[in-house]
């Protein structure tokens, strides 16, 4: 600091400059390791969220959510609608604001997560990657529902539920509505285990309109 800088200041009121500068330096460094672990697909925050589109995305549920409430509960968001309606934008942003306040949150595509933790299972790291997934206070399954799911893979997903239920978060995107998740998981007993424990105590956002994609091309055609 410069000398001409550091007169304007008394001995107590540099001290506490000092500190909040250690404290900020300390909380962009932990901020950035979480949203580097994150792996999120999108780069967003809650204040990007555009509400003047007609998607059926109620701008109260949303400063509800940001609260973090849900987190604190271990409830679940799931967020349906079609094809370029934001779904995973917003399910990124919700991770984003979750890595700000302290937790910790990841993303994962639910065709690659499942396909990586059946070759966990084959080489013997299942149970670490398991771990790792429990651990995290928000985990985001993007595109749920977009293949049919086989046995192994629907025993997975309970087996992450199961692990999580109560404690920890879960977000899900799909193109499905809820109402055919059921339908979807196919195996009744399965189903029904799966459902109960992601419905139970979830907050719904079902989105719609016309896909954000297109009009932001048309915008910039």
């Amino acid at each position: 600091l410069e000398a001409g800088f550091v007169h304007q200041f008394t001995t107590d009121e540099m001290v506490a400059h000092l500190v909040d500068a250690e404290w900020d330096t300390r909380f962009n460094r932990r901020l950035a390791r979480l949203l580097k672990s994150a792996n999120f697909r999108h780069q967003a925050s809650l204040e990007q969220i555009d509400f003047s589109q007609k998607r059926n995305l109620d701008k109260n549920v949303i400063l509800r959510l940001s609260t973090g409430d849900w987190i604190r509960k271990g409830d679940n968001v799931l967020i349906t609608g079609p094809t370029g309606a934001g779904k995973s934008f917003l399910a990124c942003a919700l991770g984003h604001w979750a890595c700000i306040n302290g937790y910790t949150a990841f993303y994962a595509n639910a065709l690659k997560l499942f396909s990586k933790l059946k070759f966990a299972e084959a080489d013997g790291s299942y149970a670490k990657e398991l771990k790792k997934i429990q651990k995290q206070h928000v985990f985001i399954i993007d595109d749920f529902g977009l293949h049919p799911m086989d046995e192994q893979s629907k025993l997975i997903l309970l087996e992450i539920l199961e692990d999580r239920y109560g404690d920890h978060s879960i977000i899900i995107t799909s193109q499905l509505p809820v109402a055919q998740w059921h339908d979807l998981i196919a195996n009744s007993t399965i189903a029904d285990a799966i459902c109960d424990r992601l419905i139970h105590n979830s907050h719904k956002i079902e989105m719609d309109g016309d896909s954000m994609r297109k009009r932001l091309r048309s915008r910039s055609g």
